[in-house]
Protein backbone atom coordinates (compact mmCIF):
# COMPACT_ATOMS: atom_id res chain seq x y z
CA UNK A 1 0.00 0.00 0.00
CA UNK A 2 1.65 3.50 -1.08
CA UNK A 3 0.24 5.09 1.79
CA UNK A 4 -3.33 7.11 1.97
CA UNK A 5 -3.75 9.87 0.05
CA UNK A 6 -6.47 12.25 1.79
CA UNK A 7 -8.34 14.57 -0.74
CA UNK A 8 -10.79 16.94 0.88
CA UNK A 9 -12.08 17.72 4.10
CA UNK A 10 -14.12 14.28 4.91
CA UNK A 11 -11.51 12.55 3.92
CA UNK A 12 -9.18 13.86 6.28
CA UNK A 13 -11.84 13.44 8.82
CA UNK A 14 -11.89 10.07 8.68
CA UNK A 15 -8.30 9.67 8.75
CA UNK A 16 -7.95 11.70 11.97
CA UNK A 17 -10.61 9.57 13.67
CA UNK A 18 -8.63 6.18 13.29
CA UNK A 19 -5.30 7.48 13.76
CA UNK A 20 -6.58 8.46 17.35
CA UNK A 21 -7.04 4.79 18.34
CA UNK A 22 -4.23 3.78 20.98
CA UNK A 23 -1.32 2.00 19.45
CA UNK A 24 1.82 0.73 20.72
CA UNK A 25 3.44 4.46 21.12
CA UNK A 26 1.07 5.79 21.83
CA UNK A 27 1.81 6.81 26.32
CA UNK A 28 5.22 7.26 25.53
CA UNK A 29 6.72 10.75 25.67
CA UNK A 30 9.75 10.08 23.22
CA UNK A 31 9.22 8.65 20.01
CA UNK A 32 12.38 6.38 18.49
CA UNK A 33 14.66 7.63 15.97
CA UNK A 34 17.29 5.58 14.37
CA UNK A 35 20.35 5.06 16.41
CA UNK A 36 22.26 7.57 13.74
CA UNK A 37 20.28 10.60 14.28
CA UNK A 38 19.75 9.80 18.08
CA UNK A 39 22.61 12.17 19.29
CA UNK A 40 21.59 15.32 17.32
CA UNK A 41 18.42 15.41 19.52
CA UNK A 42 18.31 16.14 23.57
CA UNK A 43 15.99 13.19 24.26
CA UNK A 44 17.32 11.32 21.84
CA UNK A 45 14.19 10.96 19.68
CA UNK A 46 11.09 12.67 19.08
CA UNK A 47 9.57 14.31 22.09
CA UNK A 48 6.21 14.50 21.63
CA UNK A 49 4.35 17.81 21.46
CA UNK A 50 7.97 19.38 20.27
CA UNK A 51 8.68 21.40 16.68
CA UNK A 52 11.71 19.51 14.96
CA UNK A 53 12.48 21.78 11.59
CA UNK A 54 14.47 20.52 8.50
CA UNK A 55 15.52 23.20 7.20
CA UNK A 56 15.54 22.79 3.12
CA UNK A 57 19.59 24.10 2.25
CA UNK A 58 20.08 25.49 -1.15
CA UNK A 59 19.12 23.58 -3.68
CA UNK A 60 16.53 21.85 -1.65
CA UNK A 61 18.06 18.43 -3.76
CA UNK A 62 20.95 18.95 -0.81
CA UNK A 63 19.57 15.87 1.34
CA UNK A 64 16.67 17.88 3.36
CA UNK A 65 14.28 15.14 1.87
CA UNK A 66 16.40 12.00 2.78
CA UNK A 67 17.01 13.46 6.26
CA UNK A 68 13.04 14.46 6.72
CA UNK A 69 11.84 11.01 5.61
CA UNK A 70 14.83 9.13 7.92
CA UNK A 71 13.23 10.98 11.29
CA UNK A 72 10.19 9.10 10.61
CA UNK A 73 11.51 5.71 10.12
CA UNK A 74 11.94 4.12 13.99
CA UNK A 75 8.55 5.79 14.95
CA UNK A 76 6.76 4.50 11.87
CA UNK A 77 8.21 0.86 12.19
CA UNK A 78 7.21 0.93 16.21
CA UNK A 79 3.50 1.59 15.31
CA UNK A 80 3.16 5.51 15.08
CA UNK A 81 0.86 7.04 12.59
CA UNK A 82 2.61 9.62 10.26
CA UNK A 83 1.73 12.25 7.32
CA UNK A 84 3.36 14.15 5.19
CA UNK A 85 2.26 17.68 3.79
CA UNK A 86 2.62 19.68 0.54
CA UNK A 87 5.10 16.94 -0.98
CA UNK A 88 3.90 15.80 -4.23
CA UNK A 89 6.82 14.26 -5.80
CA UNK A 90 6.97 12.19 -2.31
CA UNK A 91 8.52 8.55 -3.48
CA UNK A 92 6.61 5.78 -1.68
CA UNK A 93 9.46 3.62 -2.63
CA UNK A 94 12.24 5.98 -0.80
CA UNK A 95 10.13 5.56 2.28
CA UNK A 96 9.26 2.27 2.71
CA UNK A 97 12.96 1.07 1.67
CA UNK A 98 14.07 3.53 4.77
CA UNK A 99 11.38 1.46 7.03
CA UNK A 100 8.43 3.69 6.75
CA UNK A 101 5.01 2.20 6.90
CA UNK A 102 2.94 2.91 4.29
CA UNK A 103 -0.09 1.77 5.89
CA UNK A 104 -0.26 4.18 8.76
CA UNK A 105 1.10 7.20 6.57
CA UNK A 106 -1.11 9.73 5.12
CA UNK A 107 -0.09 11.29 2.39
CA UNK A 108 -2.21 14.90 1.80
CA UNK A 109 0.15 16.20 -1.82
CA UNK A 110 -1.34 19.65 -2.59
CA UNK A 111 -3.13 21.20 0.65
CA UNK A 112 -3.63 24.67 -1.23
CA UNK A 113 -4.83 27.61 0.64
CA UNK A 114 -6.34 25.48 3.55
CA UNK A 115 -2.41 24.36 4.54
CA UNK A 116 -2.82 25.49 8.00
CA UNK A 117 -5.79 23.97 8.76
CA UNK A 118 -5.05 20.11 7.07
CA UNK A 119 -1.90 20.49 8.87
CA UNK A 120 -3.62 21.47 12.26
CA UNK A 121 -6.52 18.48 11.76
CA UNK A 122 -3.68 15.96 11.44
CA UNK A 123 -1.72 17.05 14.50
CA UNK A 124 -5.16 16.16 15.98
CA UNK A 125 -5.02 12.63 15.71
CA UNK A 126 -1.08 11.61 13.77
CA UNK A 127 2.18 10.99 16.32
CA UNK A 128 3.94 12.75 13.77
CA UNK A 129 3.24 15.15 10.75
CA UNK A 130 5.91 16.50 8.31
CA UNK A 131 4.74 19.36 6.02
CA UNK A 132 6.80 21.57 3.81
CA UNK A 133 6.43 25.13 4.70
CA UNK A 134 4.51 27.30 2.44
CA UNK A 135 6.80 31.01 1.89
CA UNK A 136 3.36 32.79 2.89
CA UNK A 137 3.00 31.77 6.00
CA UNK A 138 2.68 33.88 9.30
CA UNK A 139 4.79 34.17 11.86
CA UNK A 140 1.15 34.07 14.09
CA UNK A 141 0.06 31.02 12.30
CA UNK A 142 3.41 29.22 12.85
CA UNK A 143 3.16 30.03 16.33
CA UNK A 144 -0.45 28.16 16.92
CA UNK A 145 0.62 25.06 15.19
CA UNK A 146 3.63 24.46 17.00
CA UNK A 147 1.46 25.60 20.41
CA UNK A 148 -1.34 22.82 19.01
CA UNK A 149 1.71 20.31 18.12
CA UNK A 150 2.57 20.79 21.92
CA UNK A 151 -1.04 20.78 23.84
CA UNK A 152 -1.78 17.45 21.47
CA UNK A 153 1.24 15.72 21.89
CA UNK A 154 2.28 15.38 17.92
CA UNK A 155 5.43 15.94 16.60
CA UNK A 156 5.33 19.09 14.33
CA UNK A 157 8.31 18.37 11.31
CA UNK A 158 8.39 21.51 9.24
CA UNK A 159 10.52 21.25 6.23
CA UNK A 160 11.79 25.07 5.43
CA UNK A 161 12.27 27.70 6.94
CA UNK A 162 10.56 27.74 10.37
CA UNK A 163 11.79 30.40 13.39
CA UNK A 164 11.36 29.11 17.04
CA UNK A 165 11.75 25.19 16.27
CA UNK A 166 12.51 23.36 19.40
CA UNK A 167 15.46 21.73 17.08
CA UNK A 168 16.53 22.63 13.43
CA UNK A 169 18.52 20.17 11.36
CA UNK A 170 20.42 21.11 8.21
CA UNK A 171 22.40 18.89 5.40
CA UNK A 172 25.45 21.28 5.49
CA UNK A 173 27.40 18.82 3.28
CA UNK A 174 27.05 15.57 1.22
CA UNK A 175 28.85 13.32 -0.91
CA UNK A 176 27.34 10.05 -3.30
CA UNK A 177 29.37 7.22 -2.96
CA UNK A 178 28.73 4.13 -5.95
CA UNK A 179 30.11 6.17 -9.35
CA UNK A 180 33.36 4.64 -10.23
CA UNK A 181 35.65 6.31 -13.38
CA UNK A 182 32.27 7.11 -15.90
CA UNK A 183 30.47 4.09 -14.49
CA UNK A 184 28.57 2.60 -11.14
CA UNK A 185 25.32 3.07 -9.60
CA UNK A 186 24.65 5.97 -6.68
CA UNK A 187 24.22 3.57 -3.61
CA UNK A 188 24.54 5.53 -0.52
CA UNK A 189 24.98 8.92 0.57
CA UNK A 190 27.58 10.35 3.32
CA UNK A 191 26.09 14.05 4.60
CA UNK A 192 26.81 16.40 7.16
CA UNK A 193 23.90 17.45 9.79
CA UNK A 194 24.24 20.57 12.22
CA UNK A 195 21.65 20.59 14.35
CA UNK A 196 20.61 23.73 16.61
CA UNK A 197 18.01 24.51 19.18
CA UNK A 198 17.00 25.90 22.58
CA UNK A 199 17.04 24.80 25.50
CA UNK A 200 18.57 21.49 25.89
CA UNK A 201 19.71 21.80 22.43
CA UNK A 202 21.27 25.18 22.03
CA UNK A 203 24.52 23.89 22.19
CA UNK A 204 25.34 23.41 18.59
CA UNK A 205 26.32 19.47 17.19
CA UNK A 206 27.71 18.36 13.78
CA UNK A 207 27.80 14.75 12.78
CA UNK A 208 28.41 12.74 9.66
CA UNK A 209 25.80 9.59 8.74
CA UNK A 210 25.13 7.37 5.85
CA UNK A 211 21.67 7.44 4.00
CA UNK A 212 20.69 5.04 3.64
CA UNK A 213 22.59 4.20 7.04
CA UNK A 214 24.85 1.45 7.59
CA UNK A 215 24.50 1.90 11.41
CA UNK A 216 27.61 3.89 12.31
CA UNK A 217 27.37 7.62 13.08
CA UNK A 218 30.63 9.23 13.08
CA UNK A 219 31.96 12.17 15.01
CA UNK A 220 33.11 15.43 13.10
CA UNK A 221 36.84 15.91 14.62
CA UNK A 222 36.19 19.23 15.66
CA UNK A 223 33.99 21.96 17.58
CA UNK A 224 31.32 24.14 16.90
CA UNK A 225 31.52 27.79 18.55
CA UNK A 226 28.03 28.17 20.71
CA UNK A 227 25.90 30.93 20.86
CA UNK A 228 27.55 32.10 23.92
CA UNK A 229 30.99 31.88 22.99
CA UNK A 230 32.07 28.28 24.60
CA UNK A 231 33.00 25.37 22.33
CA UNK A 232 30.54 22.26 22.07
CA UNK A 233 31.57 18.87 23.53
CA UNK A 234 31.93 16.56 20.58
CA UNK A 235 29.59 14.53 19.71
CA UNK A 236 29.84 10.28 21.50
CA UNK A 237 30.27 7.61 18.97
CA UNK A 238 26.20 6.58 17.93
CA UNK A 239 25.85 3.27 16.37
CA UNK A 240 24.28 -0.32 17.05
CA UNK A 241 26.13 -2.73 19.17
Amino acid sequence: MAGRMVVGSAALADLVRPASAPDPVGGHRVLPVVPELTGLLPNRGLRRGSTIAVAAGQPRRSGGTSLMLALLAEASRAGSWCAVVGVPTFGAGAAAELGIALDRLALVPNPGPEWATVVAALIDGVDVVVTTVPASVSASVATRLAARARQRGSVLVPYGRWDGADVTLQVVRGVWEGLGLGRGRLRRREITVSARGRGAAARPKEIKVWLPGDELTRVIPRTLPSPVGRSAVPLALVGRG
